[in-house]
């Protein structure tokens, strides 16, 4: 098994599952009525805590109530499902099926942007990674290898202070809601650009700590 490979699929899942359960439930505190649409603001009006903080979702579930329900279950189904099961078999694409389904019941519309790559990449949690191996040149292995746990570490934070920043829009010393949506972009827009490097240097950890590319 590839450790590093699964510990970047697991740390993301599980940090997009919660994303999903957010959305969820301030959907259950818009109450039993109805969403009259099917692109949504997780973030009712009276609890709203910033002019940008609405959190908009997409739903097939035409109730609040119930489609945060669905997102919040859908949502910790997924957390399970990356920290203790993707690395089985069938498990990326019970993944997959799970962000879609996160995606078709609230849990929010921008990791469309995310959870394709990390669905991907959990398809390699157990495979030899022939192609990286012979594409990868051994002297950029290791020093790729060193990089790995920075880079995820790295984009896990900027994840979570995007989460928290889209919720509540606070940034110590920034007042200016403007201000507030240009850093979260800014945090995604460096999430997406570092997401391939950290996926690559987890699959060069994974190289140089079996050689031989054996399960």
């Amino acid at each position: 098994m590839n450790r590093a490979t699964r510990i970047t699929v697991a740390t993301l899942g599980a940090i997009f599952g919660i994303s999903g359960m957010n959305h969820g439930f301030f959907e259950t505190l818009q109450g039993n009525t109805p969403t009259n649409g099917m692109f949504i603001p997780a973030i009712g009006e009276a609890q709203r805590m910033w002019p940008h903080g609405s959190e908009y979702a997409f739903t097939l579930i035409p109730n609040f109530l119930r489609t945060g329900l669905a997102a919040m279950l859908i949502g910790l189904t997924i957390v399970v499902w990356s920290i203790g099961f993707v690395h089985k078999k069938n498990g990326p694409a019970v993944l997959l099926i799970l962000f879609v389904l996160l995606l078709l019941a609230g849990g929010g519309v921008a990791q469309v942007l995310f959870f394709p790559w990390v669905c991907l990449v959990s398809t390699q949690i157990n495979a030899p990674l022939t192609w990286w191996r012979k594409h990868l040149p051994p002297k950029v292995q290791g020093p790729l290898s060193k990089m790995w746990i920075w880079c995820l570490v790295i984009i896990s934070a900027l994840l979570v202070f995007a989460l928290v920043i889209g919720v509540t829009g606070f940034i110590p010393g920034v007042n200016d809601p403007d201000a507030v949506l240009m850093t979260l972009g800014l945090c995604l827009l460096v999430v997406m650009a570092g997401l391939p490097l950290t996926f690559i240097s987890g699959f060069a950890h994974d190289i140089v700590m079996n050689p031989s590319g054996e399960n």
